[in-house]
């Protein structure tokens, strides 16, 4: 039998619970109405200058304009890009806070033992952006004329032939270890702080391979004069630079690489909020001067579908899966 004062505490605290679930619904729609009210800090992993500086600083002002608040850019560099995200994480979910990051948010589980942070549960989805190809490069007065020299040439001589990278976890180091792994040799790797370093490197001549993404190679490329091309990494040739080939066809099986771009936020931030968000990065995705630069860059706006929060989860998770499987395989580590 229940006894009366049982029964009206339970009562009580259903209504209690309720009326709590009410307060919240009400202060998370009221951030939401009066959001936002200041700038927004759109935190990027890596150096000024590199590929996802560069998406980053085209998407700040079409969003900024959207949301009727400037969007500044914020560089937060170190640890294989991986304390931006951890910042990010930590941040006060109001959406003043949110992060660009590329493939690195699910290849960081794999190379890292402690990540602090998890990719799948410790943030918001607001939606992927753009998918970015990458070639290989070498210094303009390396010893090979292509890609069949190329593979002679490391194969004779890997002690000898250095290989840069943007850092420990880039998407750059990636890259090349797969390409190492394919060709069966181990050359000497270089991480650099930023890919801008790296290929500023390459083009003096103190390094002599690089494996990185067209936002910034593509100018290099289209110059001729400061780097060789030995291939774009992606399935198919790009539309842009119909010439080059690919790795996979000129013998690297199934190589393919592309590297995606998505935007989160801490987890908890209010529902409408990141709807605001979503909204504004979709009308910088649909602006003329973005898509414009893209396409000079030999890069790939992603299509509306995955332009959402939904979106984003979905293929995260898949990556997650995907590039676990492939630095098991190759050995890759960050540590």
């Amino acid at each position: 039998m229940t006894h009366p004062s049982t029964s009206s505490s339970r009562r009580w605290a259903l209504k209690a619970c309720a009326a709590g679930a009410v307060l919240a619904c009400s202060v998370g729609s009221a951030l939401a109405n009066n959001w936002p009210d200041k700038p927004i800090t759109l935190v990027v992993p890596y150096s000024a200058g590199g590929p996802t500086d560069v998406v980053a600083r085209l998407l700040a002002v079409p969003m900024g304009q959207s949301l009727g608040q400037s969007v500044l850019v914020e560089n937060t560099v170190g640890a294989g890009g991986t304390i931006a995200p951890t910042r990010v994480a930590k941040s006060k979910n109001d959406g003043y806070t949110i992060l660009i990051h590329h493939m690195g948010m699910a290849t960081a589980p794999a190379l890292y033992k402690k990540l602090p942070y998890d990719p799948l549960k410790d943030f918001e989805y607001i939606g992927q952006v753009l998918d970015v190809p990458m070639t290989l490069l070498s210094r303009k007065d390396f010893p090979a004329n292509n890609f069949q020299e190329l593979q002679d040439y490391v194969k004779k001589n890997q002690e000898k032939v250095s290989l840069a990278n943007a850092g420990i976890g880039a998407v750059s180091q990636l890259c090349g270890m797969l390409f190492m792994h394919q060709l069966g040799v181990k050359l000497t790797t270089i991480p650099y702080k930023g890919a801008g370093p790296a290929m500023n490197d390459l083009m003096g001549g103190q390094v002599d391979l690089l494996c990185d993404q067209t936002t910034q190679t593509v100018p290099v490329i289209k110059d001729g004069k400061r780097a060789k091309v030995f291939g774009v990494t992606t399935s198919e040739r790009l539309s842009s630079l119909p010439d080059i080939p690919t790795l996979n066809e000129q013998g690297l099986k199934g190589f393919d690489v592309k590297v995606w771009h998505g935007m989160y936020a801490p987890k908890g931030t209010p529902n409408e909020v990141i709807t605001k968000i979503n909204q504004a990065l979709n009308v910088a995705l649909k602006d003329a001067t973005v898509k414009a630069r893209i396409a000079d860059l030999s890069s790939d706006l992603v299509s509306p579908d995955k332009a959402t929060p939904e979106g984003l989860r979905k293929h995260l998770e898949a990556e997650v899966a995907r590039w676990g499987k492939v630095i098991r395989e190759t050995g890759v580590t960050a540590e």
